[in-house]
């Protein structure tokens, strides 16, 4: 009898165990920025714009969609980044950090913010930095984070698109990298560039112009690319062609993300 208690007792250890480790993988944090990118619609009186809940053209909500399908928990940082609301984080998104035409009074990435989040990613962080092309990005505070990780966001418009004309934005001599794993076209519109150095390297380039890169830091990893891209309105063929892929490209960059978590 004894016996048989010890081993029911050590099988239900061993499914505690099994069922923490299991909660562990899935519940990587995928934290969205809402501090330094903070619009409020006209319209609505709402926060908007890039943001997990925005079911809009405008929004991310597919995106958060994508992580969820692979287990991971979503997040809003309506904070600035420090240690308080870096913890629990697993990836973190910035993305097109507000000018004063977008906010009247901007959240700023100040030099503070830029030791939280380079300590964070140093010591296993995945950041996402999605910037955007001249007229819609505040470059020069977000360009002091990215100088941390090798990395300069121009202030230009690379691909614009003229009305309906969308393969002015399309990209198809695309790297053999997991990003573009089954990927031939995608749809990159008004991009700023990134200028690299140190150890960052570049991913997709377009007539010697970086749109992606990435960087290994410390324990973490950082990836930027010149645009929001994956928002709702072009993540899938609401708007796009359907020989335009980058649904498919949004579920390689999710899984990629999160198989960068050391956890």
């Amino acid at each position: 009898m004894m016996k048989q208690n010890y081993f029911s007792l050590k099988s239900m250890m061993v499914l505690v165990v099994c069922a923490i480790a299991f909660n562990g993988f899935a519940q990587k944090t995928v934290g969205l920025d809402n501090w330094y990118n903070h619009e409020t619609n006209p319209k609505t009186g709402k926060i908007f714009h890039y943001t997990w809940d925005d079911t809009q053209n405008s929004g991310f909500s597919q995106l958060g969609d994508l992580f969820k399908s692979k287990g991971a928990a979503l997040k809003t940082i309506a904070a600035k980044a420090d240690k308080k609301s870096l913890t629990g984080i697993d990836v973190y998104i910035i993305v097109d950090p507000d000018t004063t035409s977008e906010n009247p009074k901007p959240n700023y990435i100040l030099p503070n913010d830029v030791k939280a989040i380079s300590k964070w990613v140093k010591n296993g962080g995945v950041l996402l930095i999605l910037a955007n092309d001249k007229p819609n990005c505040e470059f020069t505070h977000l360009n002091l984070l990215g100088k941390e990780f090798g990395l300069h966001f121009n202030p230009v418009t690379l691909n614009p698109v003229i009305n309906r004309e969308w393969n002015m934005a399309a990209e198809i001599n695309l790297p053999n990298h997991p990003l573009f794993k089954g990927v031939n076209k995608i749809y990159m519109k008004e991009v700023s560039s990134i200028s690299l150095s140190g150890a960052a390297k570049a991913v997709l380039t377009d007539d010697k112009q970086v749109y992606i890169a990435e960087a290994s830091f410390g324990k973490g990893y950082v990836l930027a690319v010149g645009d929001p891209w994956l928002y709702n309105e072009y993540i899938d063929h609401a708007m796009l062609p359907a020989d335009f892929e980058n649904f498919k490209a949004a579920n390689n960059i999710t899984e990629y993300l999160l198989s960068k978590v050391k956890k």
